[in-house]
């Protein structure tokens, strides 16, 4: 019998790059082609990267986080069949999907929910991080997340900054 691996990646805006492959393996089912199939979606580290981990086994966590603006949202992680694997997708906590066309503007979004994503699977006692960093609509370095762990980045006066990339400039003391 033959092999056929669908490994497709996600159909931005439209489809994740696990429901394109479970399009693909139905239509190679209906088609009767005496061959087995494996669902491997694929991702670059954006939009999809989640799911692609999850596809062969795992579990999925949402946890409440500030979107880049600093609005609540709910994010996604998962965490690997080996217990100590956590999966974090950027883009479901500080990503450019989130945000309206009017709203990019990467001198005031934060990878903070991201930060929140990552203290939160902390709490669940993982050991080891992948964290796929496709899809941000920030550019603070990771500040955000240093911010949302606890580290403090204070201006020369001792204050801590305010969240975006366009206070980076500010940052005298960590």
């Amino acid at each position: 019998m033959n092999k056929i691996i669908v490994a497709p990646g996600a159909f931005k805006n439209s489809l994740s790059a696990s429901a394109v492959a479970a399009a693909i393996q139905r239509g190679l089912i209906r088609s009767n082609l005496d061959a087995e199939t494996v669902v491997l979606p694929i991702a670059d580290g954006g939009n999809g990267t989640l799911d692609a981990f999850l596809a062969r086994g795992g579990t999925r966590h949402t946890v409440n986080v500030d979107d880049p603006l600093g609005r609540p949202v709910e994010a996604e992680y998962g965490i690997l069949p080996d217990g100590e694997t956590v999966i974090i997708e950027m883009a479901l906590a500080s990503g450019l999907e989130l945000l309206d066309s009017d709203q990019l503007n990467p001198l005031l979004t934060s990878t903070y929910g991201t930060g929140q994503v990552l203290a939160a699977a902390l709490d669940m006692g993982v050991t080891r991080f992948i964290i796929g960093m496709g899809g941000s609509a920030t550019v603070d370095g990771g500040a955000g997340c240093l911010q949302a762990l606890g580290i403090r980045l204070l201006d020369a006066q001792g204050d801590e900054i305010v969240r975006g990339g366009g206070a980076l400039n500010q940052v005298q003391t960590i």
